[in-house]
């Protein structure tokens, strides 16, 4: 495997992979891997001849008061775990590679970014997203590229900047990994203490209350809400939110007549970490 850090030398080497009339798969990431961005590697090598990963924790979707200085950092550990699953290029760059002075460019995605993480973070946290996915997507120009389903809201982002901009990309989303007890792989996991780790489990089960009720026939929007709220009050966790949206275009339902998103996220401040996650209701319609 090489580890590149400049945007030149990565397309030095996907042109060569191209001349060869090789597939490229790209796994966007922001380093402190976990067993969900090893599927993630593994399933792009499954694909694809090539396999770039991108390492950069993006300055521009954190916030003031944000965890950006404290975000998790270990090159050498998340190259190892990167070699072993068979990628070819781990792209680390500094951040004057990819911002360098003068830049002055950002993408606003409207509507799907006003809305739950957009809502709590403010609306650069999307604008940081697109911004740096699009510019990763210039520098490699894969076949594909892959997302995990946990951050649901940014691959629905993505998506639309990839059909605005007419980008020759496919975009593919994969299933969540979970812990033993159903708690959503994060880097930001590392921040929990033992209570905190016990007490996250709750937004699983809150999810996995709520989609009970979902395939146990229930459609009203106001009912399976209530029945993840009940699980994460009796946990003692406060969501920033806990929403029911159509999994096309986060707009709110009343009826899950159409697949949804069971809160794109709940967001929960547990301990010391912010974390997120989502179910998928499969509507009638």
């Amino acid at each position: 495997m090489k580890i590149l850090r400049t945007i030149g030398d990565v397309r030095d080497a996907v042109r060569a992979a191209r001349a060869q009339g090789h597939r490229v798969g790209l796994v966007p990431t922001m380093g402190a891997f976990h067993d969900g961005h090893l599927a993630l590697m593994r399933h792009a090598r499954a694909h694809n001849e090539l396999v770039v990963v991108s390492l950069f924790v993006n300055p521009t979707q954190f916030g003031q008061g944000e965890d950006l200085s404290s975000y998790p950092r270990d090159e050498a550990r998340d190259a190892a775990l990167a070699e072993q699953q068979g990628v070819d290029i781990l792209f680390a760059p500094e951040p004057a590679e990819i911002y360098p002075d003068g830049f002055a460019t950002s993408i606003h995605v409207s509507g799907l970014t006003d809305v739950l993480d957009g809502a709590a973070r403010g609306p650069h946290h999307f604008d940081g997203v697109a911004t740096v996915v699009t510019k990763l997507l210039g520098i490699v120009r894969p076949d594909t590229a892959y997302f995990g389903q946990k951050d649901a809201q940014q691959v629905l982002v993505v998506r639309r900047v990839v059909r605005d901009l007419n980008l020759d990309v496919r975009i593919e989303a994969l299933p969540t990994v979970r812990e033993a007890d159903g708690l959503a792989m994060s880097s930001r996991n590392v921040y929990l203490d033992a209570d905190a780790r016990r007490q996250a489990a709750a937004l699983n089960g809150a999810l996995s209350a709520a989609s009970d009720l979902f395939a146990s026939g229930e459609r009203d929007a106001e009912a399976i809400l209530a029945a993840a709220r009940r699980v994460l009050a009796d946990a003692d966790v406060t969501p920033e939110y806990l929403e029911l949206r159509s999994a096309t275009d986060l707009r709110t339902l009343d009826r899950v007549d159409e697949d949804a998103l069971l809160a794109v996220a709940v967001a929960a401040r547990v301990g010391a970490a912010r974390l997120i996650d989502n179910h998928l209701l499969k509507g009638a319609g």
